[in-house]
């Protein structure tokens, strides 16, 4: 473990912690269906053959949570608001008393609207598919923002549309599972639409802090022959610029936007609502990607499946630690890809927060956590030394929690959580990052 403290941060810098409302929150039979309650009924979907249905049962024990927090020391907490809760009868009530309870404590909340967890009646209706999904999103939104505005001061629109768009309707390693491959373009724009939607309704309810937190890193060519480097930049173009140039720039990269439903007018009239200007960028960063010409063959790493056909592979980095995830860890690209968006976007980026960075690994004295979150803050710092903005940063995760098609078998917490027992013990990393906040400030 590393022993040199962690260089000091600008004054008003934002130390936080994510979660999601699918993965900790249980008490599924208090709010609707969403997607992922279907796909985790379906057999083989999850590896362990787990569901959340009541997953960390932060629904009741959301106290306990926010006392865990208090402890820490965090300026804020990222958490998200189920858009099937919210359907539900007292649903906002919840987000009512944690909103409070969070800030008794002095710890700002931070909600994401969107983090994957579609309601079922909103996708059999065709969910993000459809147009008035959009449409939907914005009313929903609405209806929170006029219920938690008067004390959330800070707002995230959607989570990681890239791979909920990949994940979830390209490939169906996720919920909805569906593998439309490249028809899924149309579910990225759509969640772009209501981005920019949300962003309507929350600046219409009086919000004046908001961001959207997409993930990103690094694209590396497996090497420099002309095909790696194509089927590179084009990776590079699905994953990172498809969900960003459309924010920051208010077009799609070329060659994309002729994919997409409705003609160019139809496009450049939406292009103006996903534009809407943003007070912040939020990143989420793993780790960056190999990527060389198509093999021909299905490929299987750190737990992504991709089939045969795509025009791209995925390959491995050698020669750095991986987490338990097979998860290179490489906090130097959170550096470089940091630097190379200030270059690409220029004035048009707004401040960043990183949303998410962690990692998954075992055990309570959980040394190799404490590792990297300490080469990422040192690579984040760097950034900061280079001239981008950076105004916060989030570690994933507050808890242990349901990890997806991974179920539980992955552990990406601060805080240890006995699923059969629900016992909350923080690990080593969570008095490790405790100390570093308090010695900065």
């Amino acid at each position: 473990m590393a022993t040199n403290p962690i260089p000091q941060f600008p004054a008003g810098f934002l130390w936080g912690v994510s979660t999601s409302a699918h993965q900790i929150e249980g008490a599924a039979d208090r709010r609707e269906p969403s997607v992922w309650d279907a796909f985790t009924a379906e057999p083989g979907r999850v590896k362990d053959g787990s569901t959340a249905a009541v997953a960390c049962d932060h629904y009741h024990r959301h106290r306990e949570d926010v006392t865990l927090l208090a402890g820490l020391g965090v300026d804020a907490y990222r958490f998200s608001i189920s858009w099937p809760r919210v359907n539900s009868p007292g649903g906002l009530g919840f987000y009512d008393r944690l909103v409070d309870e969070l800030c008794a404590v002095g710890v700002r909340p931070v909600p994401t609207l969107f983090h994957w967890d579609l309601p079922l009646a909103v996708h059999e209706r065709g969910g993000w598919r459809e147009r008035d999904t959009a449409a939907r999103f914005a009313e929903y939104v609405s209806a929170v923002a006029g219920r938690l505005g008067d004390r959330v001061t800070k707002w995230i629109t959607l989570n990681e549309p890239a791979e909920h768009t990949l994940l979830g309707h390209a490939l169906g390693i996720h919920a909805p599972g569906e593998r439309l491959l490249f028809d899924a373009l149309p579910v990225a724009h759509h969640q772009l639409l209501a981005h920019g939607l949300a962003v309507r309704a929350l600046r219409a309810a009086g919000a004046a802090d908001i961001g959207i937190a997409n993930s990103h890193g690094p694209t590396w060519p497996a090497s420099r022959e002309p095909a790696d480097v194509e089927a590179a930049e084009f990776y590079d173009v699905l994953l990172n610029r498809l969900f960003c140039d459309p924010l920051l720039l208010g077009h799609y990269p070329e060659g994309i936007g002729e994919l997409l439903p409705g003609g160019p007018a139809d496009i450049e009239a939406d292009l103006e609502v996903i534009a809407e200007p943003l007070d912040w960028y939020g990143i989420n960063y793993y780790a960056p990607v190999r990527v060389g010409a198509p093999t021909g063959t299905e490929i299987e790493l750190g737990g992504l499946t991709l089939p045969a056909g795509l025009p791209f592979s995925l390959r491995q980095i050698k020669g750095c630690p991986v987490t338990d995830f097979g998860w290179p860890v490489v906090p130097e690209g959170l550096t470089e890809l940091l630097t190379g968006f200030r270059r690409r976007y220029a004035d048009r980026l707004p401040p960043v927060v990183i949303t998410e960075n962690g990692c998954s690994y075992e055990g309570l004295d959980d040394q190799d956590r404490i590792a990297y979150l300490d080469g990422h803050l040192r690579a984040l710092h760097r950034a900061v030394a280079a001239g981008v903005d950076v105004r916060g940063y989030f570690v994933w995760s507050l808890l242990d929690n349901f990890e997806w098609a991974e179920g539980y078998a992955r552990r990406f917490g601060l805080v240890h959580v006995d699923h059969a027992t629900q016992q909350r013990t923080p690990k080593a990393s969570y008095a490790w990052f405790r100390d570093v906040l308090r010695a900065q400030r």
